[in-house]
């Protein structure tokens, strides 16, 4: 068993808009089932917290990251920082009332998840929503920290995925299945559905349009941002000889061009560090019309990860750096 479409090393993941359509497709799909069989649509407390084996990963973490974010908690009995760590996790799922499932992994039984996320000590918290993997925090965390993050994961849950969590029910029976509540359609739906297809189908140009015409009618959409920084990130690589980028790259650093085009493809290739290093030294060398290309360059693909990475806010405070 191998987990699919998951970025395990928190690299930024370009079919990250798809993602968020099939999610809420399939978060609407399973509502629909549970009403056609008469669910309750409430789970108890209890199905917040649960232990997962790499049997029943694809079930209880894939699968229900499509409804509600998933929180791995990767542990050991042996740990101490994980004695300290899962406790505050597991009153913290609670807590939030069906915001997130907190997943619980042994690492000393489950070797294959461990390795398969990367893990190079634990305590390690994970999350997945939309069955997309990335990185929260390592280490037994303050809880302010720790709750910081959480906000963090469920806004961008709910503005990016359409997650609104799990129904809670003090009174329902442990293992009643999991339905999330009803979310309204959105007045773009449509428009952002037809980009996504537009994308499926190769159609780059086409899904920046889309993308445009719902910023045009609601400038703030999160998902129509996203999704036009990314479109437009692929349109521009779409025709790029990665071999020959690389080597003008390496053979003018100087030319501003030369290192926006490589900064793209590494940001494509999923090296988010390497693309906003690589154009915050360009602003720092140049001056003029050149800075302000690799100035704004670097503020588009800031979009394209998201103002939630925290490889943004770093990026962006040695943007400032380089530019002051």
């Amino acid at each position: 068993m191998q987990p699919r479409n998951m970025s395990m090393s928190g690299v930024v993941d370009l079919a990250a808009v798809k993602a968020a359509q099939e999610a809420k497709a399939k978060a609407e799909q399973a509502r629909a089932e549970s009403a056609r069989q008469g669910g309750g649509g409430a789970v108890s407390p209890a199905d917040l917290v649960i232990d997962v084996d790499e049997a029943g990963f694809e079930r209880d973490v894939l699968q229900q990251s499509t409804e509600v974010p998933v929180v791995i908690d990767f542990w050991a009995e042996w740990c101490q920082p994980c004695k300290q760590l899962s406790p505050v996790l597991e009153r913290l799922a609670v807590e939030y009332n069906g915001r997130f499932v907190l997943a619980k992994i042994d690492v000393d039984a489950n070797q294959m998840l461990m390795q398969q996320f990367g893990v190079q000590g634990i305590p390690a918290v994970f999350a997945v929503v939309a069955g997309q993997a990335l990185p929260l925090f390592q280490g037994a965390a303050p809880e302010q920290q720790i709750r910081g993050t959480l906000d963090q994961l469920v806004q961008v849950a709910e503005q990016r995925f359409g997650l609104t969590g799990l129904a809670v029910d003090p009174d329902a029976e442990p293992g009643a299945a999991p339905v999330a509540p009803r979310v309204p359609a959105g007045p773009h739906d449509a428009a952002l559905e037809a980009a996504v297809q537009a994308l499926d189908a190769g159609d780059l140009g086409g899904a920046v349009q889309a993308y445009k015409n719902v910023l045009s009618d609601d400038p703030s959409n999160t998902e129509a941002k996203l999704g036009l920084a990314q479109a437009e990130l692929l349109q521009r690589a779409r025709d790029l000889d990665p071999q020959q980028v690389r080597k003008d790259a390496a053979d003018r650093p100087g030319d501003v061009q030369a290192q926006i085009a490589a900064a793209d493809l590494d940001l494509v290739g999923g090296h988010v560090e390497d693309a906003f290093g690589r154009l915050i030294e360009t602003v720092q060398r140049t001056a003029g019309e050149d800075r302000d290309a690799a100035r704004l360059r670097l503020l588009e693909l800031f979009e394209v990860v998201g103002s939630e990475d925290p490889r943004v806010a770093v990026a962006r405070r040695a943007l400032a750096r380089a530019l002051f």
